[in-house]
């Protein structure tokens, strides 16, 4: 199709967005706002893309949220601490865009009577050492919200795996909180406002959600608010350019048929990255992180990425991914790893029998260290304290490992730390003296090799009843080792774009017409990630940014600078 000029469209709008997730949402309903006709075309059977199945936080500095909790940064702080991070791989222009129009995106989404968010408060920046991180953290998230109020759409919403039994609805604080039901009181009386809540579901027949589905779902209803059509099943196909290169639409897979739909002013893709594509995979990840361990969303294959190459596109940061150290359930299930590597009896070494890294590390460096050492698989070793306290990989404190997991060979348990390492099968010798090194640290409180716990990162999910939350000895029998795997939350690397999200050629020029955001494009947290939410943060700012940018296009062209659809529908 590239090439070909269109004579004739099936369907026709000023804006179309390729992907239902976070980023693809806040497009459509800026697009709205700037007086562009649009649609949502999502290759699923479901919408929320990745976003859905997420966490839902949100990293936008800055935001009305956190500005009326007096959480008001200076400019010069969050870019400096983005500099810090981002090594001078990210165009100034695009992090000065993402900092300044990200308010101004979060200002358009909190205009519609669905989009409430609350701060997660102390739920650190990853990096709060840095100059300008917090350790009280920026990140925010979806309250939580009763999805029967979506309907129809309600069997459409992509489901995820942090609805707790019988209804139970837990928040990003609210898990904070129950990881410690049995070393608090704040744990245990977070178990009896769950216990509540069950209840509550039971009499109120209430549909309660968070994270990501909470987002999702008012993201939806503000959607339907704004008039936007949501196309499922609806896969892209192919980009359609004129003669001179201007991508004027797509070409998609619709109820049965082949249909060409026309984009006056641009299309947006947000398709997420190339998390399943094993082709891709093996082409562009490093050795070790090739195997598809990823929580990703399964239509996440790299179709915008490739739809892009094909027009010449330039890709960046294609060797990196949202990495997340993980347990590959025997079901095949992929479990993240994000409070469990804080728990204090226990520690993560190599198949040397050997510590690499600060295990309470933020996830991404976490694997990045792993997987220049070549550490894949590791293994965490931890004591009965730990499994009696602290949950680990959806098993609750005190309750044994399932069967399936020994069988699998993913757990291995025995009554010596010798015997241990014999049955994952690393140097005795090696595991038992870092055993009796790590146990110094704990009982001196500092980690003086690799520092865990002298980060707030390290210590949000540690155990605050010990002087260094993330320390604790390792000397109560049985104990256990569990396989840690490289697993992602979709991949880095994507379409390189400019700081207004148009895509861009090797030689720096844009394809007109063309804009991407989220995994679909190239991160601009570059190598690393700023906080919480620091993937659904950018997806949607960039989004917002790709809309407002096509909206004053078309008010070039048309010669209307005020736009037809003044404020106030989202």
């Amino acid at each position: 199709m590239t090439g070909t000029p269109a004579p004739t469209w099936d369907h026709e709008f000023d804006f179309v967005i390729v992907g239902s997730g976070g980023g693809g949402m806040t497009a459509a309903l800026a697009a709205v706002d700037a007086g562009l006709s649009t649609v949502v075309v999502e290759k699923g059977a479901m919408y929320g893309g990745t976003t859905g199945i997420s966490g839902g936080g949100i990293w936008i500095p800055n935001n009305p949220v956190l500005r009326a909790k007096g959480h008001d940064d200076s400019r010069e702080s969050v870019r400096r601490y983005l500099d810090l991070l981002t090594e001078g791989r990210v165009p100034a222009a695009r992090l000065d865009a993402y900092v300044d129009q990200g308010p101004a995106a979060m200002e358009l989404l909190c205009r519609s009577r669905w989009m409430r968010f609350s701060w997660t408060k102390g739920y650190s920046d990853y990096h709060p050492e840095y100059e300008g991180g917090r350790p009280m953290g920026r990140s925010i998230e979806a309250i939580p919200f009763d999805t029967r109020k979506l309907g129809e759409d309600e069997k459409y919403q992509r489901p995820n795996s942090l609805q707790g039994p019988l209804g139970l609805w837990v928040t990003g604080k609210d898990y904070h909180d129950l990881a410690m039901v049995k070393r608090t009181w704040r744990g245990r009386w977070a178990s009896v406002v769950a216990a509540w809540r069950v209840s509550s579901n039971v009499i109120r027949r209430r549909h309660m959600s968070t994270g990501g589905r909470a987002l999702v779902a008012r993201m939806r209803m503000a959607l339907k608010d704004a008039g936007v059509p949501l196309w499922l099943r609806t896969p892209m196909t192919s980009l359609i350019t004129d003669d001179g290169g201007r991508v004027t639409g797509i070409v998609a897979e619709r109820e049965g048929r082949t249909v060409r739909i026309g984009a006056r002013h641009g299309v947006l893709l947000a398709a997420g990255g190339f998390d399943h594509n094993r082709e891709m995979r093996e082409k562009y990840l490093p050795d070790g992180g090739k195997e598809d361990f990823s929580a990703g969303a399964r239509e996440n294959v790299g179709d915008g990425i490739l739809a892009g190459l094909e027009l010449g596109a330039a890709v960046d940061f294609m060797d990196d991914a949202w990495w997340m150290p993980s347990v590959r359930h025997p079901k095949g299930v992929t479990i993240p790893l994000v409070s469990e590597r804080c728990i204090p009896p226990s520690l993560i070494v190599s198949a040397g029998g050997r510590r690499f890294t600060n295990e309470s590390s933020p996830y991404v460096n976490f694997v990045h260290d792993q997987l220049a050492g070549k550490h894949v698989p590791a293994w965490f070793v931890m004591d009965a304290k730990a499994r009696a306290r602290y949950p680990f990989a959806q098993v609750l404190p005190g309750m044994p490992f399932p069967r399936g997991f020994y069988d699998a060979g993913l757990v291995h348990r025995a009554d010596t730390i010798a015997g241990l390492a014999r049955a994952i099968g690393v140097p005795e010798q090696e595991l038992t003296a870092t055993v009796e090194r790590f146990n110094g640290f704990a009982r001196t409180g500092e980690d003086t090799d690799f520092g865990r716990g002298d980060s707030a990162y390290d210590r949000y999910y540690g155990d605050p009843t010990l002087p260094n939350p993330n320390l604790d000895v390792i000397d109560r029998a049985p104990y256990y080792a569990v396989r840690i795997d490289v697993g992602d939350l979709g991949t880095k690397g994507g379409l390189l774009c400019d700081e207004h999200s148009r895509v861009l050629r090797e030689d720096g020029s844009h394809i007109e017409g063309l804009y991407a955001t989220g995994n679909t494009s190239a991160s601009v947290m570059a190598n690393e990630y700023a906080g919480p939410g620091a993937t659904i943060g950018p997806s949607m700012v960039f989004g917002y940014i790709a809309a407002r940018h096509a909206g004053a296009h078309r008010a070039d062209r048309d010669g209307d600078t005020t736009g037809r659809a003044a404020s106030g529908r989202v």
